[in-house]
């Protein structure tokens, strides 16, 4: 049973997701969890924006598979704020945005000893979502008892994410239930989930399902570009075209300031009205297989793409103390007038030091002479 899965079902943990009826290569997030694994994913989509210590997640997943029901569990940084639907098209007009079209671990025990908190229980069309809290064998017991099909090697990966962050999303697709809404296999639903982090996070190694490629879009709503290296940050330097360091696959495909066209489409869409008309959009794409996805990824205080071991606490992914560029460096883009009066101070300061000190060797020689005895 779920012989394809090596994990729990997980929809890209924290993300946009538009689950709606879509072309085939649109949307999947995470494994899917059915009783015989009778199910294979599709493209995973993620939206991550943050702004002032809010994190908007929209994830979405399309599934092909004839099971009555599916659902999944997926780690999250925080208590949510609250759970929706998400933007019927946000996610398409992302992946057109970015895309022009020319013109013309270990073992854990079964026992669930310990208790699960439901903070939450909302329903969203064909999809019923709880949000539970507790350590990674009670996490494993509620959802073998409330349905999951959980394996030993999907229990070892939940409790390795307990160990980080104890809050997870579990949502059952019921498939009954969407074709009496007279949707298909292949419909989605959209959850937008609201969350307060200090950071943005997004757990990857979800998406790792044995023998299966991972395939991935993530899309970022920053208040500044996103870069791959503090020193890169600091200068201004553009990303695009770069492969991010550790990630094997992974590449900043794109990236822009958010323009009038993008913003009118994306806050104009569904429960979509905070997206701001400032900040920058970067794309991430994410084709490697899947041994080789075996982290989390968040992003520095600099605007700096950070990778972790899956696991990891969440607002530590993106820990500053590796940073090989000192804190207080200003974080500026090159070019700005603050940059500008940054440097113009520096070269004053150096400029005075070097003045004292080049004319205080010479008064000294003076005083030297002026001591000396007349012949």
């Amino acid at each position: 049973m779920l012989t394809m899965l090596k994990k729990l079902a997980a929809a890209v943990a924290l993300a946009f997701g538009v689950l709606m009826a879509l072309a085939p290569a649109a949307l999947a997030c995470g494994g899917l969890v059915a009783p015989d694994g009778d199910v294979r994913l599709d493209r995973a989509a993620t939206l991550i924006a943050w702004h002032d210590g809010i994190e908007h997640y929209m994830t979405s997943f399309a599934y092909q598979g004839n099971e009555s029901s599916i659902g999944w569990i997926t780690p999250l940084p925080a208590v949510p704020l609250s759970i929706q639907e998400g933007g019927a098209w946000t996610l398409q007009r992302l992946s057109r945005e970015v895309h022009p079209q020319p013109k013309d671990a270990v073992g854990v025990a079964e026992s669930a000893a310990a208790p699960v908190d439901v903070l939450q229980q909302v329903q969203i069309e064909a999809l019923n979502i709880t949000v539970v809290r507790g350590s990674g064998p009670a996490i494993v017991g509620w959802a073998r008892s409330n349905g999951f099909f959980v394996d030993d090697e999907t229990a070892a990966h939940l409790a390795v994410y307990a160990k980080g962050s104890p809050i997870f999303m579990a949502a059952k697709y019921d498939t009954s239930a969407a074709q009496a809404r007279g949707q298909i296999v292949g419909d989605g639903v959209p959850i937008l989930i609201t969350m307060k982090t200090a950071h943005p996070w997004v757990p990857l190694e979800v998406l790792a399902l044995d023998g299966q490629q991972v395939h991935a879009d993530l899309y970022f709503l920053t208040d500044e570009p996103l870069n791959i290296s503090d020193m890169n940050a600091v200068i201004g330097q553009s990303a695009v075209g770069s492969q991010v360091p550790g990630a094997p696959g992974m590449t900043v495909a794109f990236q822009e300031q958010m323009n009038p066209s993008l913003y009118h489409d994306l806050s104009t869409d569904r429960n979509m009205s905070w997206v701001r008309p400032d900040g920058w959009l970067t794309y991430l794409s994410l084709d490697t297989p899947e041994n080789a996805v075996s982290y989390d990824l968040g992003v520095s205080s600099r605007g700096v793409i950070r990778l972790a071991p899956f696991g990891t606490p969440p607002m530590q992914v993106a820990d500053d103390a590796s940073s090989s560029i000192p804190s207080w460096v200003p974080n500026l883009p090159l070019g700005t007038p603050e940059v500008v009066m940054t440097v113009l101070f520096i070269l004053s300061v150096i400029g005075v030091l070097y003045f004292f000190f080049r004319r205080k060797p010479r008064a000294g020689h003076r005083a030297q002479l002026s001591a000396k005895p007349e012949k």
